[in-house]
């Protein structure tokens, strides 16, 4: 069985009903724009994986754009959460993350902070490495959502 290290120091922050997502626009384009407007890129669509993994090496931000689904942060024995259209999570370089179940219109909109890079650990032979790299990745400039004057960079202060 996997071991989710998580981050050992910030903590997953959830956003409830965090984007306005106004039925004229598209809502993903929406979530996207915010995203990249606050600086977080290589924005994607899709759902959320069904399978637990983590991302060591980078943050991520997800953004509800449709519909529910089920997802259980922290790994196996983590939190399970409903996600919904305009809630947005970011999670710390470190964390589990699944989609246990989820309507046939869940759509995600993911994204990155400009520094840290792109990696999926899936494996305990991932661990040792990821034990190292993860407390390396700094902390975002700005909250994916609310830019500077978000909660973000208050949670997540650099450790001294």
């Amino acid at each position: 069985m996997v071991s989710f290290p998580n981050h050992p120091r910030w903590p997953l922050i959830i956003y409830r009903g965090a984007v306005d997502l106004d039925e004229r626009y598209d809502p993903a384009a929406v979530i996207e724009d915010l995203f990249e407007a606050n600086g977080w890129g290589d924005t994607w669509r899709d759902g959320i994986y069904d399978y637990a993994h983590y991302h060591s090496r980078i943050h991520e931000v997800l953004g509800v754009a449709r519909g529910k689904g089920r997802v259980r942060f922290g790994g196996n024995k983590g939190r399970i959460f409903m996600l919904k259209a305009g809630d947005a999570a970011i999670l710390p370089a470190g964390t589990g993350h699944q989609c246990l179940s989820a309507e046939d219109d869940f759509l995600v909109i993911g994204a990155y902070p400009p520094t840290g890079t792109y990696d999926e650990c899936t494996t305990v032979e991932d661990r040792p490495r990821a034990l190292k790299t993860i407390p390396k990745v700094p902390p975002p400039r700005k909250d994916p959502v609310y830019g500077t004057g978000g909660r973000l960079p208050q949670l997540w202060k650099k450790a001294k």
